[in-house]
């Protein structure tokens, strides 16, 4: 395998989304027209490995797929994005490769169908230590949806994640939000938190899927869709995340952006995030004006356009508004990848004066950048001098 700069492994699944002009009533009985099936490639594998390739960056992918007719349609779909894959990628012969049928309809949230196939199968052995030892950065993602991740409670992963910390390597970890009548959904999610982020430098979970885990209560309620700003409830839960010792925590937060928070200098140190740029911030990027076709990845691109900042040294600022940048990308497409644009291409966007949809001076104590990222109250680091 060429060299690598990134290894991404974990969820793999392929997504099939229908077309759905029209705003869709689900109610028993009822027969719903629709467009054409398309297919692409899923799960956090898929979304950050393919959008990390597409801006740029050289990934080495570790993940496993079934040998049958979604698994041969799969692989070529990667194979097409990052020729090696087909020597990375392990074919169960037992378990039938993970599929998700994804109903993105106008003007409501997607909603998805999983099976999660072989998925199931992938076990932390199959983490190999010298491949993802390979790169600067080791991505997992989705161990709410892998059940030899979730059910040993997150031990082999802090494992794996310990080993690679020792060997020089940023270890990265996304989450999912688990269906809460499943195994995955009875999980102490706070404890299996607690025993891996110690060995996590970036941790890039959704605000929904922290609030499931962390306070059930306000999840259930909703009411924290309502706010425009990161407030206090962002803040507190970066806060008790960030005590359970990742080196920083980014919430995505839908429509409302990307929120940042870090720890300090010394625990930086030997990581991509070394800079003293990094240490104590508190930063929120507000999303890009799009037409959006789907909302399919749009953290998972996020995330790829984070990664890429943090491989081109770029200060937090710069490196959020890409996560933000890609993360609009994503978006102006049906599926989670296609939309995605070099990172000279998406950087000229940028700089050309691509609109925020939030743009103002001051608010709630947050104050604009010159990038269009806003410094929160709790932002006590050097921003870079311009």
């Amino acid at each position: 395998m060429k060299h690598v700069e990134v290894v991404v492994a974990g969820h793999l699944c392929l997504d099939v989304i229908p077309d759905i002009p029209y705003r869709l009533s689900l109610e028993p009985g009822k027969l719903n027209s629709v467009g054409k099936a398309g297919f692409a490639p899923g799960g956090g594998l898929a979304n950050v490995g393919l959008s990390l390739a597409r801006l740029g960056v050289n990934v080495g992918l570790m993940g496993k797929l079934g040998r049958d007719g979604f698994g041969q349609v799969l692989m070529g779909l990667l194979t097409e994005i990052v020729p090696g894959a087909a020597e990375t990628l392990k074919i169960s012969d037992d378990q039938g490769t993970s599929y998700t049928l994804v109903i993105s309809s106008p003007g409501v949230d997607r909603i998805f169908l999983h099976h999660p196939g072989c998925n199931d199968a992938f076990e932390v052995k199959d983490i190999d230590l010298e491949l993802a030892g390979q790169g600067s950065i080791f991505y997992f993602g989705y161990p709410p949806l892998m059940r030899a991740f979730y059910l040993d409670g997150g031990i082999g992963l802090a494992e794996r994640f310990e080993a690679l910390r020792a060997r020089g390597v940023t270890t990265v970890l996304d989450m999912a939000l688990p269906d809460p009548e499943s195994p995955a959904g009875k999980v102490d999610w706070r404890a299996f938190l607690a025993r891996v982020l110690p060995h996590v430098d970036l941790f890039t979970p959704s605000l929904e899927e922290m609030l499931f885990m962390l306070e059930r209560e306000v999840f259930d309620a909703g009411l924290w869709r309502e706010h425009v700003a990161p407030g206090a409830l962002e803040a507190g839960l970066a806060t008790e995340l960030l005590s359970m010792g990742p080196a920083a925590v980014v919430l995505t937060l839908g429509e409302r952006g990307l929120y940042l928070r870090t720890a300090g200098h010394e625990r930086l140190v030997e990581t991509a995030l070394a800079s003293q740029h990094w240490a104590r911030r508190e930063l929120w990027a507000p999303i890009f004006v799009v037409d959006v076709e789907g909302t399919t990845g749009a953290g998972d691109a996020a995330t790829a356009g984070l990664i890429t900042g943090l491989l081109n040294d770029y200060p937090p600022e710069r490196a959020l508004t890409l996560a933000a940048a890609v993360g609009a990308c994503c978006v102006e497409a049906a599926d989670a990848t296609s939309g995605i644009r070099s990172l000279a291409d998406t950087l000229h966007r940028v700089e050309a004066g691509w609109v925020r949809a939030f743009d103002r001076s001051e608010v709630d104590n947050w104050r604009r950048l010159p990038s269009g990222a806003y410094r929160g109250p709790g932002d006590s680091g050097q921003p870079p001098v311009r």
